[in-house]
């Protein structure tokens, strides 16, 4: 660990160097998880054609051993460069859903770099918030990754521990930092609709949360405006009474500005997970 915390003090601008050669190698030599960001790529945009999608393709490489470099440097980044970084055009926003009385959802998809996000936000927010993660198997990675994603005070919870916490947003006014794009195991009660021209199984857990505990969702949009530099902004996805919303109403909205914000930089999206497997 000690390794990786030192390595991580060098500038921004040298581990990029480290991320060059990674991506040559994830290009060109192992040609990373290639047939499935292709195939994920030809169902999500058949309108484009295939030098198109090998471009966003291409990008996405760059983006990803990008993420590599920028998550080895959250291990040490300071709160000045984190705000060059990675900017949050509204963090009021959605504090001031907290301090009005209520705890609320944050849902946001895969992108790219969701971990400085993650950071730049506890760093901005004046309400108590917490992020809830899948659990990583190796104990090592395990250990850093929760380093780096507490540095700045937020607290983070493995998701079979949240089934516990859950129980106290009605009470202990939060936000709750969800990934929502996450594929449900088989024995998970799941959600199957369209997603980008194909059929995907989501997670439904938000949107019962919020229907029981009539909680505020909020979409997080994520973009980037240069290498190592993002933005994200905050928009309402859904508020209560739910009584008059139909079944899935949430889910179905959150994959709607999902795809909206795919669209918009493709090539930020995690292509290389199984995301379509049924």
């Amino acid at each position: 660990m000690l390794f990786f915390k030192l390595f991580s003090r060098l500038p921004l601008g040298i581990l990029y160097l480290f991320s060059d050669l990674l991506y040559l190698l994830a290009r060109y030599v192992f040609r990373y998880r290639k047939r499935v960001i292709d195939e994920n790529l030809l169902h999500a945009f058949p309108e484009k054609t295939k030098k198109e999608r090998k471009a966003i393709r291409n990008r996405f490489y760059r983006n990803f051993t990008d993420s590599i470099a920028e998550t080895v440097k959250s291990l040490t980044i300071s709160k000045e460069e984190l705000s060059r970084r990675f900017t949050i055009t509204n963090q009021d926003f959605l504090d001031q859903e907290v301090k009005n009385g209520s705890s609320v959802l944050l849902l946001a998809g895969h992108f790219f770099n969701w971990e400085l996000g993650l950071q730049r936000a506890a760093v901005l927010s004046q309400v108590p918030s917490e992020g809830v993660y899948l659990k990583i198997n190796n104990p090592f990675f395990a250990k850093l990754m929760y380093e780096a994603r507490t540095r700045f005070g937020n607290t983070i919870t493995e998701k079979n521990e949240f089934r516990e916490t859950v129980k106290t947003l009605p009470a202990q006014h939060r936000v709750v930092q969800l990934a929502a794009d996450q594929r449900p195991n088989r024995r998970t009660t799941r959600y199957q609709r369209d997603f980008l021209h194909r059929p995907a199984y989501f997670y439904e857990g938000a949107e019962h949360m919020a229907k029981s505990m009539n909680l505020p969702v909020v979409f997080g949009e994520i973009s980037k405006k240069g290498r190592g530099k993002y933005q994200a902004t905050y928009e309402l996805l859904s508020r209560g009474p739910y009584d008059s919303q139909p079944e899935h109403s949430i889910t179905d909205a959150f994959c709607e500005r999902l795809e909206a914000n795919i669209r918009l930089q493709p090539d930020l999206y995690l292509w290389s997970h199984k995301r379509w497997k049924l």
